[in-house]
């Protein structure tokens, strides 16, 4: 059962800080959702591996919160494990991402650390061939999927700077301001 802690921000409203099963680091206000998120970029053979939730029109990459205590690298790494069922290896961090967006008629904001990450050369995911359905630990499904990295630029890929910056990484990280059209 999630754990709520009350805080009181700089105005009068009331804020909650949501802490999951593995305490998730969320904050849910009045005004809008707040999450700190780790991505990874999976690249192979010029292709991408990205995710969606089943039947949705729109893709992202592979990742989630990051637990209270944990860090950026701890995070994406069990997110690849738990997600996708293999280990993936680190490389570096390419973007941090304060990312503004709406989710159904949700407004959020994002903080999120983009890291290139490596699969072992054994890994079954590498099978581009094929959908990879998998469940959430929160229970929703997704599948991912490996697109040819000259594809990605027409394709619903989110948040929408990635169309464009998969196709050129970064050799130092870069901060990013993203606002989606409707922000």
């Amino acid at each position: 059962m999630p754990a709520s802690v009350k805080i009181t921000p700089h105005s009068p409203s009331r804020s909650r800080i949501q802490l999951g099963n593995g305490h998730m680091i969320t904050f849910d206000t009045p005004k809008a959702c707040f999450n700190y998120r780790t991505a990874a970029v999976v690249l192979h053979d010029d292709h991408v591996l990205l995710c969606r939730e089943a039947g949705s029109d729109f893709w992202f990459l592979p990742g989630g919160r990051c637990e209270l205590m944990e860090s950026s690298h701890e995070a994406i790494r069990r997110e690849i494990r738990e997600e996708l069922g293999t280990d993936g290896t680190v490389e570096r961090l390419l973007w941090i991402a304060e990312n503004f967006f709406t989710l159904g008629d949700r407004p959020f904001h994002e903080i999120g650390l983009y890291f290139l990450v490596t699969l072992g050369s054994d890994s079954p995911l590498l099978d581009k061939a094929r959908l990879l359905p998998f469940r959430e630990a929160i229970g929703i499904d997704l599948e991912a999927r490996w697109f040819p990295l000259g594809q990605v630029s027409s394709i619903n890929l989110l948040p929408e700077f990635l169309r464009n910056g998969l196709l050129r990484l970064p050799s130092s990280p870069q901060h990013i301001i993203h606002r989606d059209a409707s922000n």
